[in-house]
């Protein structure tokens, strides 16, 4: 996540950084946050600090204590399976809007982000391949024309970054989902909501598979 730290108030910025610390692993579960520590490291009082906990502590990535500061709970496998399962229907949906509502832009730019990742797969380059996919599922998100739906799926999509980057550095993975992604620009392009829909539901649902699969190793 790029984090516009000119845009952003003291309490935002130390939010966004411990919310991405948690999310890809920096901070570890049953990393204790004392005030004090996080108030030196951030270059932050204890206010904007304490305001970010909280929020933290909203979204259930983080419990408080009285007198013993915050532990880190993080995004638990099962946490991970539900955003899954909530993706299948969501995204399905987001798929169908998009196919249906679409810019001639938005269609150009969606075709070019496939087009760039089977040329960055060639050339092994996870890191770039990482960007086009959030990039491609993002640019359906918009196009299905609801900002709600759209804030809901790229939280769900941020939420699980560390082991969607994990599952695309798995090359066989990398090219069944790029495999996926092209059946669903095509269904899109087509203007067929049926088969947008429907093919999204597959693609998510066999990630949610691999993900399972990599899981029972560990």
């Amino acid at each position: 996540m790029i984090i516009d730290s000119a845009t952003l108030s003291l309490e935002d910025k130390v939010y966004a950084t411990l919310k991405e610390e948690i999310l890809t692993g920096k901070l570890e579960c049953g990393t204790v946050l004392r005030e004090i520590a996080l108030s030196q490291r951030l270059d932050a009082s204890r206010t904007p600090i304490r305001g970010a906990l909280h929020r933290l502590a909203e979204e259930g990535l983080v419990e408080l204590q009285a007198n013993k500061g915050a532990t880190v709970l993080g995004i638990s496998k099962d946490d991970i399976e539900d955003i899954y399962e909530i993706r299948i229907k969501l995204e399905g949906l987001a798929a169908r809007l998009a196919a249906e509502r679409m810019s001639e832009d938005d269609r150009r730019e969606l075709t070019s982000t496939v087009e760039l990742s089977e040329f960055y797969l060639t050339k092994s380059n996870d890191e770039m391949n990482g960007r086009l996919d959030s990039e491609f599922h993002s640019i359906i998100f918009k196009s299905a024309g609801s900002r709600y739906l759209c804030r809901i799926l790229s939280e769900l999509h941020h939420n699980i970054k560390a082991y969607r980057g994990f599952s695309l550095s798995n090359i066989r993975r990398a090219r069944e989902a790029l495999c996926e992604h092209r059946e669903i620009l095509d269904a899109i392009l087509a203007r067929d909501g049926d088969e947008a829909e429907k093919l999204t539901e597959i693609h998510v649902r066999r990630a949610l598979e691999n993900f399972k699969a990599q899981t029972k190793k560990i």
